[in-house]
């Protein structure tokens, strides 16, 4: 037979029959005056093995072993395959299960609780791009102090029950477009330290305890404006004891 007889005989391409030689599963065949291969019936019914174990899933590189084996051999690979089959199986369960996540959006990244509080936020009409700020700053935190996460994520929950944080929150969500010459920047930094100072209560990077990661947090990378800048201009005064206690934000992001 000719390779494409040979292919169409075992039900594979001619394709395959040259990738079966390069890997040496399949023996190549003399050559007649030609130059072509020319091949038997024994190449058949080998080719034949290898397309029936390749079909059932059995990895090309363990082909040649079982061609070889015993029958007890033979049975313990074919468990061995079947169990690894079976392993894929739930991965790819999993990995569907993620897939179909991707459409819930923010919820594939975040704990239910901080998608909850990303839902409220946008309930309460806080623009997309401080959300998404605020649910990138998550990110970063539920993956290096996953614990004190938890508790950060309950007490934004809570304080965004009080109206005077959801004002402020609006506030510093729409002062992302102010100038950083406006006078609403300075009342804006008091209303939030007067605010804070009824809580006591310390934000991720207070209670971090490697202060790199304090200060990794800290700076990360977020979208900022002149009037942002501004007001953590402010904010670096009153830590430095200018202006009284700190409004606790994050390179002009609302208060925690």
């Amino acid at each position: 037979m000719t390779i494409g007889q040979l292919a169409a005989f075992a039900g594979v391409t001619t394709k395959a029959v040259r990738h079966y030689h390069e890997r040496g599963l399949l023996p190549e065949p003399p050559r007649d005056a030609a130059g072509y291969r020319r091949y038997d019936a024994e190449h058949a019914v080998h080719l034949v093995k290898i397309r029936t174990l390749a079909a059932a899933g059995v990895p090309l590189a363990r082909i040649e072993e079982l061609l070889a084996a015993d029958p007890d051999r033979f049975a313990d690979a074919i468990a061995e395959i079947d169990r690894a089959l079976q392993q894929r199986a739930v991965d790819i369960a999993r990995a569907r299960e993620r897939v179909a996540q991707l459409r819930t959006g923010d919820r594939l990244f975040v704990s239910a609780e901080v998608a909850e509080l990303l839902d409220r936020l946008l309930a309460l009409g806080v623009s997309r791009r401080a959300v998404q700020m605020e649910r990138d700053r998550w990110i970063l935190l539920q993956s290096i102090a996953p614990e004190q996460a938890a508790s950060w994520t309950a007490d934004k929950l809570d304080a965004i029950d009080d109206p005077e944080f959801r004002a402020l929150y609006l506030d510093f969500d729409a002062a992302f477009d102010w100038s950083p010459d406006d006078p609403r920047l300075a009342d804006l930094a008091e209303r939030t330290r007067r605010w804070l100072a009824t809580r006591h209560r310390a934000g991720p990077e207070d209670a971090l305890p490697d202060p790199m990661l304090s200060r990794f947090v800290s700076t990360s990378p977020a979208e900022s404006s002149p009037a942002w800048e501004r007001l953590t201009e402010i904010t670096s005064r009153h830590k430095t004891g200018q202006d009284g206690a700190p409004p606790e934000t994050h390179g002009g992001a609302p208060p925690r």
